[in-house]
């Protein structure tokens, strides 16, 4: 099991055993539930220390993994780039010979030159 479903579901219970202690005192209900919600938190900052560190740790470990795919991603396509913007620089050159040569260039297509 996840350790982010593990304290989640921590959380969870904790808050539903702090509501059922509750439930004999006699107050407002959504005072119960705001009750229960603040001592539930601080249980479990003590509680489920164990499985927060677990999930921050876990966590972690994705971000690292996704930021290293980034990265290997970002060099595969910069090696991409860079053939592609040699590419036009000889093609360029190609184009320019062509505009050197007879009936091709921006003259093609236009009849006798006047």
């Amino acid at each position: 099991m996840s350790a982010a479903v593990k304290y989640t579901l921590g959380r969870i219970g904790l808050f539903v055993v702090v509501v059922a202690a509750l439930w004999p005192v006699s107050m407002n209900i959504f005072l119960k539930l705001m009750v229960a919600l603040l001592f539930s938190a601080a249980l479990s900052f003590f509680l489920l220390k164990r499985w927060r560190d677990e999930m921050a740790e876990e966590m972690a470990a994705a971000a690292e993994r996704r930021r290293t795919e980034k990265e290997r991603l970002r060099t595969a396509l910069a090696g991409e780039e860079q053939d592609n913007t040699d590419a036009p620089a000889g093609g360029a050159a190609s184009a320019d010979q062509a505009a050197d040569q007879p009936g091709t260039g921006s003259d093609q297509g236009r009849g006798p030159a006047s």
